[in-house]
């Protein structure tokens, strides 16, 4: 072959079939195709290494086997076990997964939704921006079907959503709180504009309110360690008096965490702290934080699941609300 690469047509002459045949071989359509011809053609690839040229073939078939992934802060980690899920469940079905990182940047985020289409990919798996507001304008241009996780958005192409139970978790999470003797707890949160934050939130009033405790503080702002860290400075420079911290994620935790420890306050003698995710590192903080798990690993595979059934079989739009848990650690 003089070391030139070895393409369908050879393979289909030094194994006496049609390109067809061969063709149908490499992408398992073997329904009419003896298996002594099938093993023949897998013989023949073998021998001479045949690499099937997956950009040509999807230009013919119109599909790629390639979903894209859109997650805001791939330092988080939380995103990387959603990923991760989706992944492995693509894997399985013969799908490759393009993962896009937005650092919750909006602009980032529709220049990956339009280069994902310019690759010919068969759909997208996201987890919107903290910072987004509803662009139904931009997302009418994408036409590929969506499945979101964790945030939502109002868009008329969406297959499918992989939520928890926000409300609730909070809910329970405060609950806890207070049942072990917390009474003034604050909340620092990221932005109401996103969903997930507002019904974290809601949780939170509500828990208040159920054990008739008139006391509600909320700070607004974004996931972050920083975050955290600096909303903390400002309920201490406030001089409010509380005795609990209910955080919307445990980045925020973590971050205020180090500022309490910092001013000789101490976890959870004088201040008990709560998150939201229970990210690895949430088990090597000191104390150790407890916080609201959520399955992110099934999240993620759950929505590769649904965007392959409605790619596939053109299966019906589908919601899903996975339940949380309180992990009970030292900070509580």
């Amino acid at each position: 072959m003089n070391n030139r690469k070895v393409t369908i047509k050879d393979i289909a002459k030094y194994a006496k079939v049609s390109t067809a045949t061969v063709s149908n071989v490499v992408n398992g359509k073997t329904g009419k195709i003896s298996e002594e011809t099938r093993i023949k053609v897998l013989k023949v690839i073998e021998k001479h290494n045949y690499i099937p040229n997956r950009i040509a073939s999807s230009l013919v078939t119109k599909k790629t086997k390639t979903l894209g992934l859109i997650i805001p802060d791939i330092s988080n980690p939380f995103f990387p076990e959603i990923a991760r899920g989706a992944e492995d469940k693509a894997n399985k079905a013969g799908y490759n997964v393009i993962v896009c990182n937005t650092d919750n940047s909006v602009k980032k985020e529709e220049e990956y939704l339009s280069m994902l289409k310019e690759k010919m990919i068969e759909g997208i798996i996201m987890t919107a921006s903290e910072n987004k507001e509803d662009n139904t304008d931009f997302y009418k241009k994408i036409s590929l079907p969506i499945v979101l996780v964790d945030r939502d958005l109002n868009i008329d192409n969406v297959r499918g959503r992989i939520l928890v139970d926000n409300f609730m978790g909070a809910y329970k999470g405060v609950s806890h709180m207070i049942n072990r003797g917390y009474k003034k707890i604050v909340m620092i949160s990221s932005s109401t504009k996103d969903n997930t934050s507002s019904r974290r939130i809601a949780g939170y009033e509500k828990a208040l309110e159920d054990h008739k405790i008139d006391f509600k503080v909320v700070l607004e702002g974004v996931y972050s360690l920083e975050w955290g860290k600096e909303a903390i400075k400002k309920i201490i420079d406030s001089n409010i008096e509380f005795d609990g911290v209910f955080c919307g994620n445990d980045l925020i935790a973590i971050g205020a965490m180090d500022v309490l420890k910092d001013n000789k306050m101490g976890i959870p003698k004088d201040v008990g702290i709560l998150g939201f995710d229970d990210i690895y590192l949430g088990e090597i903080t000191s104390p150790k934080l407890t916080t609201i798990k959520q399955p992110n690993y099934m999240m993620g595979y759950k929505a590769a699941e649904i965007l392959i059934d409605s790619i596939e079989r053109n299966e019906k739009y589908k919601e899903i609300i996975l339940d949380t848990e309180i992990v009970i650690r030292e900070s509580v």
